[in-house]
């Protein structure tokens, strides 16, 4: 665990959305969590994704983003879709948006009472030539690749991000 994080304080809980949580969110959950394991910081930062939309849930991710992240090193079938619920403003810190489609509906969505900073995922990336994370959905097998290309990079910025933070 990092020194500057104090284990006596309330874990710092992060939600990734996307619009159906089948591809991209679940794929920033299981990435980010590994980094947020392997950093030793598990007690201090909590991590889980939905999407804005409801008809994909209680499904695994999608079998395209469960083979790409197993090709890398991680295990996100264990997974399963959720819709955001009106709490999620109240209980998380930080709520990830993967393109701005997602972040204005999260804003339209947000409570006048919400705790959470929304925010737009790859802000926190160094990749230059995107700044949202595209959906593969329709697309091929390189769209989960670049998925988890963006993935990596940003959660990594968020991860310093966080620790610098707290």
């Amino acid at each position: 665990m990092h020194p500057e994080m104090a284990t006596d304080s309330l874990p710092i809980r992060v939600l990734f959305v996307c619009l159906g949580n089948i591809c991209r969110s679940p794929t920033a959950h299981g990435i980010f969590e590994a980094m947020v394991n392997r950093a030793g910081d598990q007690e201090r930062i909590k991590v889980d994704s939905c999407g804005t939309g409801g008809w994909h849930v209680g499904m695994p991710p999608d079998a395209r983003a469960t083979a790409e992240a197993a090709e890398r090193g991680y295990d996100i079938g264990h997974l399963r879709a959720r819709q955001l619920r009106s709490s999620d403003f109240l209980e998380c810190d930080y709520i990830v948006a993967m393109d701005r489609a997602n972040l204005n509906d999260l804003r339209r969505e947000q409570p006048e009472n919400s705790i959470a900073k929304l925010v737009l995922f790859l802000d926190y990336g160094s990749a230059n030539d995107c700044d949202e994370v595209p959906d593969p959905y329709y697309g091929g097998i390189d769209g989960f690749a670049q998925v988890l290309d963006l993935v990596e990079d940003a959660s990594a910025g968020l991860l310093r991000n966080l620790v610098n933070e707290d």
